[in-house]
C-alpha cells in the first residue's frame, strides 16, 4: 500500500507589533512619543541655555548684521557650529540610553497572529475509500509574557551607569559650549585687531608718504641732500609693503571668524572698530589658589570626568549581576483552530484550541568559561582609566586657569602702558616733524620717530583687544562664561 500526502499552505504572518515599527519608520513622531520621560534631558537646540530660555526660537537668524557685533557671532557660532551640534547629539544618544535603563524594569509582552490557507490531499493506492482532500483557513494567535523581578542589582547599575553617562554628556555640551564661545570671542577680538591693524597701515602709509613729499620738496630746494629723498622713498615702500600683510591678515582672521559661525571663509563680514572704552572690573579679582579650587570642582569638562568615573563602577556593578542569576515572571495563552480527523479517510471535523501557562523562570549560569570574570576585570580596569582621567582633567583645568589669569593680568597692565606709549609716540612725531619742516631735525629723527608711532599704533589696538579677549578666556577656563560675559559696548 502507497500513501501519498501532499499538503500546500499559504498565507500571512502579521505581529501586533508592526505598529510599533511604523512608529520607528517616522523620526518625528519617534521623537515625540517619550512614556519614560528621557526627552526632557535633552535641550531644544545646540546652544542649550546659554541663549534666552534654550528654546527653539533662539537659533534663528537672518542676514548677517553690518557691522557684526560680538554677540550675534557668539549665538551663531553656539547654534551652528558641528562642535556644539555633536555635543547636543551625544545628550540626546545618553538620554535615549537612560529610556533604555528604565525600559528594563518593565515586562515584555508580545503578539502573534498566523493566518494560512491548507489544502491536505491524501490518496491510498488501492483503497480509494479512504483518500480525503481538505481544505481549511488556520489561525493561531497568542500572547507572552516576560518579566524581570529580581537580578541582584543589574537593572539598577545599567541605570545608575546610563544617568551618570547622561550627566557626562551634559556636562561635556557645556564644557563644548564654553570653548566655541570662549574661540568665537578670540577670533572676533582677533579679526578686529587685525582690522584695527589694516586702518593702523593705511594711516602709516599716508604719514610716509607725507614724508616723502617733505623731504622731496627740501631736496629739490637745495636744503637737504639727496639722500634724505631716498631714505624718505624706503620707508614709503616699507609701509606699503606692511600695508599689504595688513590687508591679507585681516581676511584670514575674518575667515576664521567666518569658519566658527559655520560659514563660507568668503562670507562678507564687516566688524566695528575698536573703541577706547575699557574699564578694568574687580570680576576675577580673588585668590589666584582660590580660582583654581574652585574651577577643579566645578568647572564643566571636571564634572563630566567625575560623571564618568561614577557610570565605570556602575558598570562594574552591572557586569558582574550579568553573572548572577534572575528570577522572571512568565506568562502564554495560544488558541488555534486546527481541525481534528478521528482516523484517515474519516471528514475532518472543525475544533478550537488553546493553552495557557503562568509562573516563575529562574535562570542560573553555571559556566561561561571564565567569561564574567575578564570581563568584570575589563570594567575595573575602564574605572581605572576614567579615575586617571579625572586627575588630568583636573590638573589641566588648573594649568588652564593660572595661564589665563597670567594673561589677564599681563593684558590689564598694558591697557595703561600701550596708552602712554601711543600718547608719547604721537607727541614725539610731531615734535620731529615740526623741526624737519622748519629745517633744524634731520631725516633720520622723523622717520624714527614716524616708526615709533606705528608700533605705538599696532600695540594699543592689540591691547585693547587682547584685554577684551583674555577677561573671556578667563571666564571660559573658569567655566563661568555666558552672554553676561560679553561687554556692554
Amino acid at each position: 500500500m502507497n500513501v501519498r500526502i501532499v499538503s500546500r499552505r499559504s498565507g500571512r504572518r502579521w505581529g501586533v507589533v508592526a505598529l510599533w515599527l511604523v512608529l520607528c519608520c517616522e523620526p518625528h513622531a519617534a521623537w515625540a512619543f517619550d512614556p519614560l520621560l528621557t526627552g526632557s534631558a535633552a535641550p531644544a537646540t545646540a546652544a542649550a541655555n546659554m541663549l534666552g530660555d534654550g528654546s527653539a526660537s533662539v537659533c534663528v537668524f537672518g542676514a548677517l548684521p553690518n557691522p557684526l557685533p560680538l554677540q550675534d557671532a557668539v549665538e551663531r557660532a553656539l547654534c551652528s557650529n558641528p562642535r556644539t551640534r555633536e555635543a547636543w547629539a551625544q545628550v540626546k544618544v545618553e538620554a535615549a540610553r537612560v529610556g533604555q535603563g528604565r525600559a528594563a524594569y518593565l515586562p515584555n509582552i508580545s503578539a502573534s497572529w498566523q493566518g494560512v490557507r491548507d489544502d491536505q490531499k491524501t490518496d491510498i493506492d488501492n483503497l480509494p475509500q479512504f483518500n480525503s482532500n481538505f481544505r481549511n483557513f488556520l489561525r493561531t494567535e497568542s500572547v507572552s509574557l516576560s518579566w524581570v523581578l529580581y537580578d541582584f542589582g543589574g537593572r539598577e547599575a545599567a541605570l545608575k551607569s546610563a544617568t551618570e553617562l547622561l550627566a557626562a554628556a551634559q556636562a561635556n555640551q557645556q564644557a563644548v559650549l564654553d570653548a566655541a564661545f570662549a574661540k568665537v570671542a578670540k577670533d572676533y577680538y582677533a579679526a578686529q585687531a587685525a582690522q584695527g591693524a589694516l586702518a593702523a597701515a593705511q594711516q602709516i602709509e599716508q604719514t610716509a608718504n607725507d614724508s616723502v613729499q617733505a623731504a622731496t620738496a627740501r631736496t629739490n630746494r637745495g636744503v637737504a641732500p639727496i639722500t634724505d629723498q631716498l631714505q624718505a622713498q624706503t620707508q614709503y615702500a616699507q609701509a606699503v609693503v606692511s600695508l599689504t600683510k595688513a590687508e591679507g591678515d585681516r581676511q584670514d582672521a575674518l575667515g576664521v571668524l567666518a569658519n566658527d559661525m559655520n560659514l563660507d571663509p568668503n562670507a562678507p563680514i564687516t566688524l566695528p572698530e575698536v573703541g577706547e572704552g575699557v574699564k578694568p572690573d574687580q570680576a576675577f579679582s580673588g585668590s589666584i589658589a582660590d580660582l583654581i579650587d574652585e574651577a577643579k570642582r566645578s568647572h564643566p569638562s571636571v564634572r563630566a570626568a567625575e560623571a564618568r568615573v561614577e557610570a565605570a563602577l556602575a558598570k562594574i556593578r552591572q557586569t558582574r549581576a550579568e553573572g548572577l542569576p534572575s528570577v522572571s515572571l512568565v506568562a502564554k495563552y495560544s488558541r488555534n483552530n486546527e481541525p481534528t480527523s478521528f482516523e484517515i479517510g474519516q471528514p475532518q471535523l472543525p475544533t478550537t484550541g488553546s493553552e495557557w501557562y503562568v509562573g516563575f523562570q529562574v535562570t542560573i549560569p553555571i559556566f561561561t568559561g571564565f567569561l564574567k570574570t575578564y570581563q568584570v576585570r575589563e570594567q575595573q580596569a575602564k574605572a581605572e582609566l576614567e579615575s586617571d582621567t579625572l586627575d588630568e582633567t583636573r590638573q589641566q583645568v588648573g594649568l588652564d586657569v593660572w595661564t589665563s589669569y597670567e594673561a589677564l593680568q599681563t593684558a590689564t597692565h598694558n591697557l595703561d602702558n600701550s596708552a602712554m606709549l601711543l600718547d608719547i609716540s604721537n607727541r614725539s612725531y610731531a615734535a620731529a616733524e615740526h623741526r624737519y619742516t622748519v629745517g633744524v631735525g634731520s631725516i633720520l629723527e622723523l622717520l624714527n620717530a614716524q616708526s615709533a608711532l606705528a608700533g605705538a599704533k599696532r600695540q594699543r589696538i592689540e591691547a585693547l583687544t587682547d584685554w577684551r579677549s583674555a577677561r573671556l578666556q578667563l571666564a571660559a577656563k573658569l567655566g563661568e562664561i555666558g552672554m553676561w560675559s560679553l561687554p556692554g559696548e
